[in-house]
């Protein structure tokens, strides 16, 4: 296999472009080895992304020169603080053509997020015999705090099965519509297995049918373009973490008078406009949503990730990470015998592969690629009830990002045949 490391961790201006192997020199971490002397094979980043130099350098530069709060102090280095944070809701903004930056709430993740409308927008709007539609591929942050909603409220959910191959039945969707349904949430991308939902079809079917739409977007915005204007949906949430910046980093996008609508999520300063002892008046959007210091840092690190991903274009980003995972799903079918591949073809799909190797716990497999310095996932991926509906314990999975390479997938394919050869399977 080809040496993985990168020479460089000086960031460097971003060339657009569908050839991204240069832009591993971007990322610090890649030029390690773990304590066997193996290079860095990262292949988990729908769990958390890597970051890049430029975006480390941005978070390092509040921390390390003008680390004060925000909104709050006249002094210079607390003006930079604000403009800075401030500077970085735009730029998350424009990544996803938000109408306004005010439309942009800063939250820690997604899970953060979906909270935030399940309290604020759910507890005001979903009432006795309401019903809540989600589908069978949900991650436990956009099913668990609708359970907690309608069990608080005596309201409903409803669901939408998938094929065995990993698609909405959107037939039964139509169905689902008829019981009037005051919102539907999914994901735009599942991070189980990878499939690409038809979010504005979906979208245009529950707006008809008079519900609003909430899209989960933590496996999407990294990896493709996103237009929540062309979309037409009205929440859609994502976690910075996922997209190449730092963790403690998210943000809620919902259209302006849904938000200015909403009673605040938390309470407490710069969340307020006026406090007297019986009564207060809450501030205007998007700091209504903000009750306290943030982490400054992370949100400036967030904006940064935002630029780095326009820099090179979300188009080139979107069709490497499908040469990424076509590859992946050949490879892996023809070089690793009896190897179970769940989700549906890689046209329909974003860059995660989710498989299994049988009669092996994938627990087993992810520890012992770890010895060849290969990072898979092991476990449940936060989607058990997706996992019963494949009749599966856990699963392992492999997912990608801008810095992946096919030698990365070779190596993961020459691992599990390791792998095999140990368990004599």
């Amino acid at each position: 296999m080809s040496d993985l490391s990168t020479t460089s961790t000086q960031s460097r201006p971003a060339a657009a472009g569908p050839d991204l192997r240069s832009r591993r020199a971007d990322f610090p971490i890649l030029a390690t080895t773990n304590r066997h002397g193996k290079p860095l094979v990262y292949l988990d980043s729908a769990a958390t992304s890597l970051k890049p130099q430029a975006v480390i350098d941005a978070a390092d530069a509040y921390n390390r020169e003008y680390s004060s709060n925000i909104h709050r102090g006249i002094y210079e280095i607390a003006e930079r603080a604000t403009t800075a944070y401030e500077g970085a809701r735009a730029s998350v903004a424009k990544l996803i053509n938000a109408p306004e930056p005010a439309e942009i709430v800063f939250v820690r993740n997604a899970t953060e997020a979906i909270n935030l409308v399940a309290y604020s927008w759910g507890r005001r709007n979903i009432g006795r015999g309401d019903s809540i539609v989600l589908t069978e591929m949900e991650h436990h942050a956009n099913l668990v705090p609708w359970q907690l909603l309608v069990q608080e409220k005596d309201g409903d959910l409803e669901f939408v099965p998938i094929t065995d191959d990993g698609l909405l039945r959107l037939e039964v969707f139509e169905v689902l519509l008829h019981l009037k349904p005051k919102l539907v949430a999914f994901t735009h991308v599942s991070n189980m297995l990878g499939t690409v939902n038809p979010v504005r079809e979906m979208t245009e079917m529950a707006h008809a049918a008079g519900a609003l739409v909430l899209i989960d977007g933590a496996q999407a915005v990294p990896h493709m373009p996103v237009d929540v204007q062309e979309l037409g949906v009205d929440f859609y949430v994502f976690s910075g973490h996922k997209m190449l910046a730092p963790t403690g980093s998210g943000a809620l996008w919902a259209r302006r008078e849904l938000l200015e609508a909403m009673p605040p999520f938390m309470a407490g300063g710069d969340m307020i406009r006026e406090v007297h002892l019986r009564r207060s008046d809450w501030n205007e959007i998007p700091w209504k949503f903000e009750a306290g210091t943030p982490d400054i840092s992370a949100q400036i690190g967030m904006g940064a990730a935002a630029e780095y991903l326009m820099a090179i274009g979300l188009d080139a980003v979107r069709d490497h990470e499908h040469e990424m995972v076509a590859y992946a799903l050949e490879v892996l079918r023809r070089d690793v015998p009896g190897i179970e591949l769940y989700g549906p073809a890689a046209d329909r799909r974003g860059g995660v592969v989710s498989f299994n190797l049988p009669g092996i716990h994938p627990h087993d497999v992810a520890q012992i690629l770890d010895r060849s310095g290969i990072c898979v996932r092991a476990g449940h991926h936060c989607t058990m009830p997706l996992h019963e509906r494949f009749d599966l314990a856990a699963s392992a999975r492999a997912s990608f990002n801008v810095y992946t390479i096919r030698e990365e997938i070779d190596a993961l394919a020459t691992g599990l045949r390791e792998v095999a050869r140990i368990f004599d399977r």
